[in-house]
């Protein structure tokens, strides 16, 4: 019986082996590396451009990052994003884009079910945790260093 098992032990490894999909972690870093570096590429093709037209370093920041969300807010729209994630992953993910992505495609997602249900409810599904414990560490850092001011 202990035969029995070992040799089905054995069979199980093969088949698992053999359907575990392999993945080559050298050509995912380097598309990851391509897409994310492209990114930040544009975005610094935007923040140059605003500041040769004379506008101030923190003006042309914020103006970057609207830019870089619209854009990757209309393209998660048009199913455009989430192939140039798919291909570059992290390095599509990473950026502000990622967080971008996060939000707006659930709305895509789930706007057959309307406005209310659909878009309105599941907008926030995955960006909703990142923005409230965001919020909620910056509040009991604030706490901390303002208790840490008065003492």
């Amino acid at each position: 019986m202990n035969n029995i098992n070992e040799e089905e032990k054995k069979k199980y490894e093969e088949y698992v082996n053999k359907i575990t999909p392999t993945t080559n972690v050298f050509k995912n870093v380097m598309k990851a590396f391509l897409v994310g570096g492209i990114i930040c590429l544009i975005g610094q093709i935007i923040w140059n451009a605003a500041k040769g037209m004379g506008v101030d370093k923190d003006i042309a920041s914020g103006w970057t990052n609207i830019i870089l969300i619209g854009a990757t807010a209309i393209l998660t729209g048009f199913n455009i994003f989430p192939k140039i994630g798919k291909f570059g992953g992290a390095g599509a993910l990473v950026p502000i884009t990622g967080f971008a992505n996060s939000v707006v495609a659930p709305a895509v997602e789930f706007k057959t079910e309307g406005q209310v249900f659909g878009i309105g409810c599941k907008i926030f599904n995955i960006a909703g945790p990142v923005i409230l414990y965001g919020i909620f560490s910056s509040w009991c850092l604030g706490l901390i260093y303002w208790i840490i001011q008065l003492i």
